[in-house]
């Protein structure tokens, strides 16, 4: 009775009846109920979305809109990036910091011309919603958006596939964003995901979502793909989780996140710094001095090295934690995501998890594990 209670008590996207039709396993996630796998299994998702197109509910992110002429410089003074230079067009991935320089979420910022549009993680999102709203300044306005769904369309043809529906999705490069419409709704397109793959992510009316997304698993190269094969799809090309490889105790270096920290930001100049816990991320850019930074590891064996394992060293001395891991189904090894003190960082490094009680061999090894295939041009 307690379980049934609870799973009434789950947020539903606008697809979950969809979800249930079709046959997929369904897990709470997010404080939404959401689907884990579908028939075909994770496993065969995985290779699926690598080698054709997977299609992947996301409506559980919290997805707002930011008005006002100042909206770039407010949502700049709470991230290490660059928003103010952010053209039309254009999407950005960013993440809050907090006083002490630790992550507080990631999130992507698109600039729609006449506003900024910004998804959050589902987990975070009162959170981040209340962040922005205690530093709104007069002029700036927050929509959020309880009324839009939003779909991945992920892998090598899924632009073949979305340009069927809409030719212009084929002009976009990665980061692009667009006002499309598709099949005669109105969406929001960038041509962005997590998976490492080409593929685009699409905000649509949650009145149009379940259509859309029949129209899409209709195509025969199109399968539904869920939360198990999104992980380590997400894993294998070396994407951070919030809430396990981030979070706030993590600052962008040790997270090995300064790619995201634009030069204008971290640089002397009068946009340099002024976020949260500025001082404290640009001493440690400045230094390079960090205790523990995160890392790729393979394993020497064919067991995969799950979250929460134990690293060691040669002399039996603890140094780290594995945050994500999987059998790695592309890469054909296990692969994860560790922390370890910054001595043991350098690629290369062997290093042992302590997996029911045995040390396993593993080594530091470059990521991502599997190329990322993003559309350039």
């Amino acid at each position: 009775m307690a379980q049934e209670q609870a799973t009434q008590d789950l947020l539903k996207t606008p697809l979950h009846a969809l979800h249930v039709e079709v046959g997929a396993k369904m897990v709470p996630f997010a404080g939404y109920d959401m689907p884990v796998q579908y028939p075909l299994g994770v496993k065969k998702e995985h290779l699926h979305c690598r080698d054709a197109a997977g299609l992947f509910d996301v409506s559980h992110m919290g997805q707002v809109r930011l008005y006002g002429e100042k909206a770039a410089t407010i949502l700049e003074s709470l991230v290490p990036v660059d928003i103010i230079d952010l053209p039309e067009g254009k999407q950005r991935y960013a993440f809050f910091t907090n006083e002490q320089g630790g992550i507080m979420d990631d999130l992507m910022v698109a600039n729609l011309g006449d506003h900024l549009f910004v998804v959050v993680n589902a987990a975070c999102k009162e959170q981040d919603i209340t962040h922005l709203e205690a530093h709104l300044t007069d002029g700036v306005e927050m929509e959020v958006i309880e009324d839009r769904a939003l779909l991945a369309l992920q892998g090598p043809k899924a632009a073949e596939v979305l340009a069927r529906l809409q030719p212009e999705v084929a002009d976009m490069l990665f980061m692009d964003v667009r006002k499309l419409d598709i099949n005669g709704i109105e969406c929001i397109v960038s041509r962005s995901g997590y998976t490492g793959e080409d593929g685009y992510e699409i905000s649509v009316p949650s009145t149009h979502a379940e259509a859309l997304a029949k129209t899409l698993t209709d195509f025969e190269e199109v399968e539904w793909i869920g939360l198990g094969a999104r992980d380590s799809l997400r894993l294998e090309c070396g994407l951070c989780l919030y809430g396990h490889d981030l979070d706030t105790t993590t600052t962008p270096v040790e997270a090995s996140l300064l790619w995201g920290i634009q030069k204008v930001r971290r640089t002397e100049g009068e946009r340099a710094g002024g976020f949260p816990g500025a001082d404290i991320i640009l001493k440690q850019i400045e230094t390079k001095d960090v205790a523990r930074k995160r890392v790729g590891l393979v394993g020497q064996t064919k067991a995969p090295v799950r979250e929460g394992a134990k690293l060691f060293d040669a002399d039996d001395n603890e140094i780290g934690i594995v945050t994500s891991g999987t059998a790695g189904p592309t890469a054909g090894k296990p692969v994860s995501m560790a922390y370890v003190a910054t001595e043991f960082s350098p690629i290369g490094t062997e290093i042992f998890a302590d997996v029911r009680g045995k040390k396993l061999a593993m080594t530091v090894e470059k990521m991502p594990f599997v190329p990322q295939r993003y559309y350039r041009g």
